[in-house]
This record gives C-alpha cells, structure tokens and sequence, in this order.
C-alpha cells in the first residue's frame, strides 16, 4: 500500500461542506455563543494503541494557527446558489480569512483519548469534521506501522471492494450518491484515490461529494446542508434564555431557510426525534423544501412513513426526495434504491463503507457538540444508542420538551 502522509495540510482537506453552511448561519444568528465539541469514541476500540497522541495534538495546533488559506477562502468565494447570488457573504469570508480556531486540547485517558475544543460557536464547529478525519488518519497510520506485512493486503482489499461497488454501481444506471466518507475514512490518500476513481467510472452517479478540498481539486459538487449540532445548539440557548425549547427546533427551521431558501432545504428529521419532526413540520414547509434526509432507524419505515406523510399533506412523494445516509453499504443501497424506485426521489450519502471498506473495522466515533454557554445539549435520535447528553436531561427533554402532540 503506498505510504499514507500526514497529508492533510489544510482545513478543507478534512472538513465537510455542511460545517461552513452551519458556520454562516451561526455567525449572523449567534456569533458570541460558546461551544464545546467532545469526542465520543462509541466502540469498545481503544484509540491510544495506535494514535500518537503528541503527534495529533501537534497537527490539530498547526491547522489551527493557520487557519483558513487564501486559496480556501477563493474558492468559497466563487459557489454561488441557483439564483447566481454568493453562497458565502463577503463579512462572514472575510471573518474566516483572519481568524484563528479555537484550541482543541488532544490528551490520553487511560488506554482511549480524549478530545476537546471550545470556542465561539461558528469557528469551533470546524474542529468536528477535522478531528475525527485526523483521528482515523493516526489511528489506521499507527496501525500498518504496527502490521508492515499485512499493508499489501490491506491495499488488495480495498482496490477488490471499490472495484466490485463500481460494478454495482454501473449496473444500477438510475442510482445516485454522494461522497459522505470524510469523518471516518482510512485515510486522506486512500479518500482521494476512491473519489478519483468513482468520477472516473461512474462520473454520472457520483453526484457531488462533502469533502470541501476534493470538491475544489476535481470540480465536483460540494454537498451538504446541516447536522444535528444546530437544533441542538439552538435548544439549548432557548433553555438558557428563557424560551420555548420546543418551539427552537421550529425557531432553527425558519433561520435556515430565510438564509438559503429551497437551495439547502433538506431537512435531517431526526435530531429530537423523526416522530417530533413529522409532528411539527408544516404542510407549507413540506411545500417549500425539497426532501428529508434519514440518519437512524429503519430507512425503509423511514421512508414509508415520509412517503404517507406527504400524501396525507397531498404533496406528491415523487416531487420530493430522501437522502439515505446511515450506516450505508453497496448492499443497503441498491435494496433501498429497488424499494423506493419511482415513489420518492432517492439519494444516498455514502460515508464509512465508501471509503474505509479495506477489511480492517471502522472506527466508530463522533464528536458532538455536548455544551454551549455552560447548558448541556441533548439529542434523541431514532436510534437510542445515538442518544446523547446526560441521561437526565435526556429523560427531561423527552417528557417535556420533544413529545409527540
């Protein structure tokens, strides 16, 4: 397998697109609020067996004190939405351009490692995407050095498997993905070499891709909307001052889409709940945005009970569309996209099975947003082992906030 660099010199390399649109938001909505993003390492695998974590906490200071390029920032400047206008205001690029991130503290507990960063949310919010991408380069870096004879094999297995997906791919012509793979793949190098090759196989289904550095290289589409950070942040500031936590999740809707419009409107469901979502999301605003995306539970309840809620709002499902991004294999794909098949519009965000599938176990990690200005955040997913918070405020947010009417 060809050496795998610390090649991620820049921020772009291991940031996703949806950070930035997340970012301009916060930045005219709340741009004094203090974050704080935790790792959280969901598997039983220990990290610091094969993570240096002298050397990351080196890199993650270096990305940092650079910031954000000029050549970055150029490159932002010149995406523009279906209207011709910026995505990116001139204030909110120019801010990027002069600004540090915040530090992001990398230190070793017991056998796992811990990181953490706080800081004004529209800058702390990139460390997200960089750090698990920089984890996943350490952690897959320490292991070959630790297993030199089983790198070839490594390389063998991964070409074997992006071939076969190409395969399955091409003999789907209606099927459509997108690159979601930057947060846990194995590696910056390996991330280019699939990408490279899916644009030069299937470039018709390869839709655009989250990685903004790959975007800009190959003249792909960056892709991405919001997380699950933004109703999450915007809750917990209406629990700090006083608000309705419950009337935030609609509070955030309506900043998102006076900013974008219909451009971003893919709307994740299931933040505090796909039930919540389906509960409080308007016939009007099924309306106006374009579709939803599916992040936990069953995708096909999922999208059978976004298909029955349309029809119930007398919108029609194939007007509309679902991007399918949860846990997603070449396998899942092409059962989802057969299922849905001239019902609903389907689109998939592939991730960890699109660029980590070379025979070794993906890491299972994230890291959340978990406090802004001192109130703990919560997320209730379809999914209970993706629940996170404390356990009493999640137990608070369900009975009194996030119920179902």
């Amino acid at each position: 397998m060809p050496e795998q660099p610390w090649a991620v010199d820049c921020l772009s390399a291991g940031l996703d697109y949806y950070k930035l649109t997340m970012s301009q938001l916060q930045y005219q909505r709340f741009p004094q609020a203090e974050v704080t993003f935790a790792l959280i390492n969901r598997s039983a695998v220990r990290l610091a067996c094969y993570v240096d974590v002298a050397h990351l906490q080196a890199h993650l200071d270096a990305l940092g004190s650079q910031g954000f390029t000029a050549a970055e920032v150029a490159y932002l400047a010149t995406l523009r939405r279906s209207n011709g206008q910026p995505v990116f205001a001139t204030d909110y690029l120019s801010m990027l351009a002069t600004t540090r991130l915040p530090a992001v503290q990398v230190r070793q507990v017991g056998d796992d490692v811990h990181v953490e960063s706080r800081g004004p949310w529209p800058l702390v919010t990139f460390w997200e995407t960089v750090v698990m991408a920089l984890i996943n380069e350490a952690y897959f870096r320490g292991w070959l050095a630790a297993h030199p004879h089983q790198a070839a094999e490594v390389w063998q297995v991964g070409q074997a498997r992006l071939a076969e997906s190409v395969a399955r791919i091409q003999a789907i012509p209606d099927l459509r993905f997108v690159d979601f793979g930057t947060r846990r793949r194995f590696g910056w190098a390996w991330h280019q070499h699939v990408i490279t090759t899916l644009q030069a196989q299937v470039p018709q289904q390869l839709v655009g891709t989250s990685n903004v550095a790959l975007a800009a290289a190959l003249g792909l589409r960056p892709i991405g909307t919001f997380a699950h950070e933004m109703p999450m942040v915007y809750a917990a500031l209406a629990e700090k001052q006083g608000r309705n936590v419950r009337a935030s999740h609609q509070d955030f809707l309506h900043d998102w889409y006076d900013l974008y419009g219909s451009d971003l409107s893919i709307a994740l469901t299931d933040t505090f709940g796909s039930g919540f979502f389906f509960d409080t999301f308007t016939a009007a605003q099924a309306r106006a945005w374009r579709g939803f995306r599916h992040d936990s539970g069953d995708p096909i309840a999922f999208g059978e009970q976004a298909i029955a809620w349309y029809q119930r709002h007398h919108i029609d499902p194939r007007s509309k569309s679902i991007v399918f991004s949860d846990s997603l294999t070449i396998d899942t794909i092409a059962h989802l996209q057969a299922h849905f098949a001239g019902r609903i519009g389907v689109l998939f965000g592939w991730g960890t099975r699109l660029t980590n599938d070379v025979g070794l176990t993906p890491l299972n990690i994230v890291m959340k947003a978990v406090a802004v200005d001192g109130i703990a955040t919560v997320k209730l997913s379809d999914h209970v082992g993706k629940h996170t918070g404390p356990s009493d405020k999640i137990a608070e947010y369900q009975r009194l906030h996030f119920a179902y009417s």
